[in-house]
């Protein structure tokens, strides 16, 4: 289990990448069609909505710590951590607390299904 932890925080962490954010075609293979975020405002939104947004937003700095991965099934992951945010507009960095559900689907690659920031206070 600890091999799929560093796999997936991988993945995670490569998702805070602006090169990665800023393309679309990277978006698409790690994020599934099915894909679902509940955002810090409380919109939710789709892959369509992720792979329109990103792309054209200035990508924020994210620190992550505090990975727990838990085994949601022998294809579905969900790693849960917590992140602060910079964003250069931003006079102060935002801490939440984060999930992620990853799935791995037919061709044994890892996409992410689901993922949602909650606020909290600085830690």
């Amino acid at each position: 289990m600890e091999d799929l932890k560093k796999v997936l925080i991988e993945l995670e962490e490569y998702l805070f990448l602006p090169e990665v954010r800023g393309s679309s075609i990277e978006l698409a293979q790690l994020i599934s069609d099915d894909f679902i975020e509940i955002g810090a405002s409380g919109l939710r939104f789709g892959k369509a909505n992720v792979l329109r947004r990103l792309p054209n937003e200035v990508a924020p700095e994210i620190i992550a710590s505090n990975y727990e991965l838990r085994m949601l099934g022998s294809d579905c992951a969900q790693l849960l951590y917590k992140a602060k945010m910079s964003k250069a507009e931003q006079p102060s960095p935002v801490y939440s607390h984060r999930c992620s559900i990853w799935r791995q689907n037919s061709r044994t690659q890892w996409q992410m299904i689901y993922h949602q920031g909650t606020i909290c206070a600085p830690f």
